[in-house]
């Protein structure tokens, strides 16, 4: 099941959504006849940002990173776009889902311990053949060998998950908090015991560099240092990488080294070391990626809610909204309506759980019933809220693709 991206033999010559005045009215006249919250694709919007990534990638292949997607059909037709391949699954029991529905090249992003799952996974060939889990630990080890003990399981495929974060005595640990090794050293002794144990082969590595990945660096007056951290960081980064990339090839032959996100296709995709890069978040593209410098992604996923108060001249009151991402409680989590334009939400309400309170001088003009167009902090955290996509395209729906929720899966 995937969409087919290149249905269109030529791309949009422009970036889809560069003026809102005519994108945002031919989405809401697309949807017209659709009642309640709607979550939309915009397919030419999509086909941008895929084909868009895949220059920035500069022929690296791009795995898909599904957390950032979590539309089955989306995610398969960007792997039916020549230079994607394989998925970087959120979890244990979506990876196995996706396995079963014919994905052949997996990689789990995060550790996992659901026992139940890794039973699953240790009594099925064929899925283990298709899938590799993280591990950062031999901790993680024990826990399978707890569940399935190597003489009575599938040989599992492994991928060691090193720290990419810069760490600099002024500054200290800059990067998110991931795995415990990031020397390498530290990475290499991991790789040792590794295939010193029974049951398991080392594949691969990954390495997410965060702090450049997922760091915007054109939001105002800090971003000259922001990208004086990310151009050291980078520097440091290349040297560290092709260093354990050295060390663990010398204890086992690699199928791949994985690094990246959207924030950082051209930096990753340069090093010699890596030999993929995963991005997710770019191909439906919320809000929080218009704030980088190098790319520029259209709105390809966004929902509309219905107005259904008018509290005042200037504030209308939309029903729901409250779709918050994940990551620290600042605004810039919260949905952000886009159209009509000039809407706001309010400081002391934010974006409610049923009802969201938006003030500016478009609401004036909004009345019962009107659309007002949002996009989502994080892409594939959307899907969570809604059971179905319309997909649009040439300003009409032309067909609808279940979310994971929607096909009855919720993996966090």
């Amino acid at each position: 099941m995937s969409l087919d991206l290149l249905s269109r033999t030529q791309p949009d010559a422009d970036r889809p959504g560069r003026d809102p005045a005519a994108y945002w009215p031919a989405m809401t006249e697309a949807i017209a006849d659709r009642s309640g919250p709607v979550a939309a694709v915009n397919l030419a919007a999509l086909r941008y940002n895929a084909l868009d990534m895949l220059v920035r990638a500069g022929g690296v292949p791009i795995r898909v990173a599904s957390k950032s997607v979590r539309i089955r059909e989306v995610i398969g037709g960007a792997l039916a776009l020549p230079g994607y391949q394989g998925v970087l699954a959120f979890t244990l029991p979506e990876a196995l889902w996706l396995a079963a529905h014919g994905d052949d090249d997996i990689v789990v992003g995060y550790p996992s311990v659901d026992r139940d799952a890794i039973g699953r996974l240790a009594a099925d060939e064929d899925a283990a053949a298709r899938i590799a889990i993280m591990v950062d630990s031999i901790d993680q080890l024990d826990i399978v060998d707890a569940v399935a003990a190597p003489g009575r399981r599938a040989r599992l495929r492994l991928c060691i998950d090193a720290d990419a974060s810069w760490r600099v005595p002024v500054l200290g640990h800059l990067g998110v908090r991931r795995s415990p090794v990031h020397d390498v050293g530290e990475v290499a002794n991991l790789a040792r015991a590794i295939t010193a144990r029974a049951g398991f082969t080392l594949v691969g590595l990954m390495m997410y560099e965060a702090q450049i990945a997922g760091t915007p660096d054109h939001e105002g007056i800090g971003d000259p240092m922001i990208r004086w951290m990310q151009s050291r960081s980078g520097q440091e980064l290349l040297v560290r990488r092709a260093g354990i990339v050295g060390a663990l090839r010398e204890i086992a032959p690699l199928e791949f080294v994985n690094g990246g996100g959207t924030g950082s296709l051209e930096l990753t995709a340069s090093d010699q070391s890596v030999t993929e890069v995963t991005a997710g978040s770019g191909l439906l593209a919320g809000h929080l990626f218009d704030r980088y410098r190098i790319f520029e992604p259209a709105p390809a996923a966004a929902f509309a809610l219905e107005v259904v108060r008018k509290p005042a001249a200037d504030i209308v009151t939309v029903l729901g909204g409250g779709w918050v991402a994940s990551g620290p409680a600042v605004a810039s989590r919260q949905p952000m309506p886009v159209w009509p334009e000039g809407l706001h939400t309010l400081a002391r309400e934010g974006a409610g759980e049923v009802q969201t309170p938006l003030q500016g001088d478009a609401a004036h003009s909004l009345r019962i019933g009107d659309r007002v167009w949002f996009r989502h902090a994080k892409s594939g955290e959307l899907a969570e809220r809604v059971n179905t996509a319309l997909l649009i395209d040439d300003g009409a729906v032309v067909g609808q693709a279940p979310t994971y929720r929607g096909e009855g899966m919720a993996f966090l």
